[in-house]
């Protein structure tokens, strides 16, 4: 299917042009985004994730915009697109300089065909201490790049380091890893996205009494992949079009889950299952 596009109240045809020469958005990639699972005719988790991109407004000194607005953009789409719609995304970028008024695209299409997880380990690293750390900004270049790499390697995602040397994230995921009983997730002071998937997958584990907890900022080193590659631990990633999924493949060479992992995966798939909006 092609894309389906929605701005300034109605659907568009989506090759009509629709972002000035002069928006930030275009010139600096000053924007924020966030990108829903659709699965049912439902954007899923919608609430959360428009809630996250208002607190990424605010915190990168952007243009506020409607929720409502941008839920009725996300409707017409999900009706416009119908049963072969996989994901649907948000996007707000300032406007053009001086109008008042920003930019607020919903964009939709198929979800990504991805196989098992294949995590390959990327050479660059997350900077912790970057304005956009923690933001889903339309400033991707980097994550874009980290992917290609991981995919010429044959991997589906990147992770990577922050600048203190500790496991950070992937290009579009949050990273678990169970060892010693407990699955542990990077603290977000270590520059992670605060992922809707990984804060539901805390939620839920909570309620079930599973040991799913963030992490000490010492207790998941870089070299923690190296035991994920002996098999002395296992990884897994979180994601909205992923779902929480066990790593497979780590640099080539296969891994095993981890018995956490397989029951927190059936968990999430089953809360998920149950409610679209969480």
């Amino acid at each position: 299917m092609t894309s389906v596009v929605w701005a300034g109240g109605r659907l568009r045809d989506p090759g009509e042009p629709l972002v000035t020469a002069l928006d930030p958005g275009l010139t600096t990639g000053l924007g924020v985004f966030e990108t829903c699972a659709v699965s049912d005719g439902h954007a899923f988790a919608l609430t959360r994730h428009l809630d996250r991109l208002a607190a990424s407004l605010r915190a990168l000194d952007l243009p506020a915009v409607d929720l409502d607005e941008a839920r009725a953009g996300v409707a017409a789409v999900l009706a416009a697109g119908g049963a072969a719609l996989g994901r649907v995304r948000v996007t707000v970028t300032p406007g053009t300089p001086g109008a008042g008024r920003p930019t607020l695209l919903v964009t939709g299409g198929p979800a990504p065909v991805r196989g098992p997880a294949h995590v390959v380990r990327s050479a660059w690293v997350r900077g912790e201490r970057s304005p956009l750390a923690g933001h889903k900004s339309t400033s991707y270049a980097a994550d874009v790049l980290a992917l290609a790499a991981a995919t010429r390697a044959g991997g589906n995602e990147a992770v990577l380091a922050n600048s203190r040397g500790a496991l950070c994230e992937g290009t579009g995921s949050n990273v678990f890893v169970e060892r010693d009983g407990a699955l542990l997730t990077p603290e977000l002071s270590s520059g992670c996205l605060p992922g809707v998937t990984r804060a539901l997958v805390l939620e839920w584990a909570a309620e079930a009494d599973l040991p799913v907890r963030e992490a000490p900022a010492d207790a998941l080193p870089w070299s923690v992949l190296d035991d994920v590659a002996r098999g002395a631990a296992h990884l897994a990633l979180s994601g909205s079009l992923r779902g929480f999924v066990a790593v497979r493949v780590l640099d080539g060479a296969p891994v095993s889950p981890g018995p956490l992992v397989d029951e927190v995966a059936r968990l999430f798939a089953e809360r998920a299952g149950a409610d679209p909006d969480p």
